[in-house]
């Protein structure tokens, strides 16, 4: 039996999404930092103290390391989601929600996803076992208002199921690859296979698949763009969603800016020189 209540139960209990919220800057949460100064001033900043007490886990030493997928997916956040769209040999397209997920470089463009393994008789979920044979896929960013329908492509479908119908979401065609792209999401990538990486737990059983993919091609809609620098992203246009642990999503509605420090710039200021000559702290 489930520790946790209904879902719709839970749904019913909170406060109505705020549709009117949108992306705006704020000031760092302390202005007047200095170097060597370390934690900020926030309250509950005292928690985060060096000599708070700590937790310790020892991974060779746990015989179930099942719990480590909770405490990796609450830890690990906010994580970027990559809506995946693969197509098999026979062309029929599969869409699934992966937060294993993110840029590794730009030049070349590469992505990294990792796939789960699967119950089937290759152990390959759909996603992996597509891209193993197409060598190709795309990705499609999520914004707010495609969530539901993001989700919803996370259905355990048999492969010959196209999810794309189920979650009510448009296959808009590639320029460079077979596999289609979301059409109503705001910034998809053409990708080609460059690495695949199986790997594998302590006992030998293959968990995962690390997938590289090289981009090859962007969609942008122009609504996101910031008019005045086209390499730009405007954050309240775009609406992009993260993911945190268990069934939570993230929103991005707050942020602040903070400056690279550039040592040739500081290195001879007081503070510079007054953090240097502290004695080092060591636990």
């Amino acid at each position: 039996m489930s520790r946790h209540p209904p879902f719709a139960e839970t749904q019913n209990s909170r406060p109505d999404f705020d549709r009117e919220a949108s992306f705006a800057y704020s000031k760092t949460p302390q202005v007047d930092w200095k170097p060597g100064q370390g934690l900020n001033n926030l309250p509950g900043a005292e928690e985060f103290a060096a000599t708070s007490s700590f937790r310790e886990i020892d991974v060779d030493s746990m015989e179930n390391k099942g719990p480590l997928y909770k405490l990796m997916t609450w830890a690990i956040t906010p994580r970027p989601v990559a809506l995946v769209s693969t197509m098999d040999e026979s062309g029929v397209a599969n869409l699934a929600p992966i937060s294993y997920f993110n840029e590794v470089n730009h030049d070349p463009p590469t992505i990294m996803i990792s796939v789960v393994s699967g119950t089937t008789a290759t152990g390959l979920k759909d996603t992996a076992s597509n891209i193993a044979n197409m060598k190709e896929f795309c990705v499609s960013m999520i914004s707010e208002p495609l969530i539901e329908a993001a989700n919803y492509s996370s259905i355990n479908t048999p492969g010959e199921v196209d999810e794309y119908k189920l979650c009510g979401l448009t296959k808009r065609q590639s320029g460079l690859i077979r596999t289609p792209h979301v059409a109503e999401s705001a910034f998809s990538m053409e990708c080609i296979l460059a690495h695949s990486y199986p790997m594998y737990n302590d006992a030998g059983k293959h968990t995962a698949t690390a997938i590289f993919g090289r981009i090859k091609k962007f969609h942008i809609k122009e609504s996101v763009l910031d008019p005045n620098d086209p390499g730009k992203l405007v954050p309240e246009k775009y609406r992009v969603i993260s993911r945190l642990g268990g069934l939570t999503y993230a929103r991005s509605v707050s942020g602040y800016e903070l400056q690279r420090p550039v040592w040739e710039q500081v290195k001879e200021t007081e503070e510079v020189k007054a953090a240097l000559g502290r004695s080092e702290s060591k636990m």
